[in-house]
């Protein structure tokens, strides 16, 4: 039997610019992805992706020798799973070649939130295969890799995009006023590879990257709660002008006494808020229920 786990992941700093090359700061959450592969003597791989409730979300019967799909739950799924199989296959010729089996995947957190769904399981594909889980990537959903990274971290990380052979530089990130950090589920998911395509049509600057990088290293350094609010106000309102999107907290949070900064693909998935032990209330009271402390989160 085959045994792999990768974590999910949080992109801190630097959405979007993080895929020209600016510097951003990742963490690794506690909450990922394993799989398991135990091999037998027929010609079909057998796959069950199970959830963070024990329930069965996706399966599907494989052909090894070509990866078509003979049964599944989900043709869409379906199709992006084989054409990473494909990929993994294009990199080692003999992978799957000789026996077939069941995989069975789990998560640890729901798949709406945007954590890592795909990453995790580019990143268990290759530790299974002996792969590059960047190549993977580039061969499959595309991005800048920093999710991969953070698949297999003991630690945060400042992450910039080189190619297949990204600078990864290892870091703390442990704040005196991470009790006033929380993480809140905007109750919709973002299509990331939508966001990336809308972003690559802007017309982004060396200036515009170095700034990027500059607000990474700030965060990154800050001691004081204060001082990391402005940061994050600053970065938002960066990111803001060049997607021409209105910041968050002036759609939906407006009367927040905290600041609050989006993270990843805006419009979906999580963003971070600072606030006292009050702060999960009030977003409670607008409708979003799902608020998760820095120490809940965060590896």
């Amino acid at each position: 039997m085959t045994k792999c786990y990768s974590h999910g992941k949080i992109l801190l700093t630097g959405e979007y610019m993080v895929l020209v090359g600016a510097e951003a700061l990742a963490i690794p959450t506690k909450m990922g992805q394993s799989l398991e592969f135990k091999p037998n003597d027929s010609k079909t791989l057998n796959w069950e992706s199970w959830d963070f409730k024990n329930k069965l979300w996706f399966n599907a019967t494989i052909d090894i020798m070509d990866f078509s799909v003979s049964n599944t739950s989900s043709e869409t799924i379906a199709l992006k799973l084989t054409k990473i199989l494909k990929a993994v296959r294009d990199q080692k010729n003999n992978f799957l070649r000789k026996n077939g089996g069941t995989v069975k995947t789990h998560l640890e957190f729901e798949r709406q939130w945007g954590l890592g769904t795909s990453s995790t399981l580019i990143s268990n594909l290759a530790l299974w295969s002996q792969t590059n889980p960047y190549k993977l990537l580039q061969n499959s959903f595309g991005g800048s890799g920093y999710d991969i990274a953070c698949a297999t971290a003991k630690s945060p990380l400042i992450f910039s995009k080189q190619h297949l052979d990204p600078h990864i530089e290892r870091c703390k990130f442990e704040p005196p006023f991470k009790n006033s950090l929380y993480f809140v589920y905007l109750n919709k998911k973002k299509n990331s590879r939508e966001a990336i395509e809308f972003f690559k049509r802007q017309n982004i600057v060396k200036e515009q990257v170095a700034y990027a990088s500059s607000l990474t290293r700030e965060i990154m350094n800050v001691n004081k709660l204060n001082d990391f609010e402005r940061l994050i106000t600053e970065h938002e309102s960066f990111i803001s002008k060049i997607l021409g999107v209105v910041p968050v907290k002036d759609k939906l949070f407006p009367n927040f006494q905290g600041a609050i900064k989006s993270l990843g693909a805006w419009g979906g998935d999580f963003i971070l808020a600072t606030g006292d032990t009050d702060a999960p209330r009030y977003f409670k009271t607008k409708g979003f229920d799902v608020v998760i402390t820095y120490e809940e989160m965060l590896f």
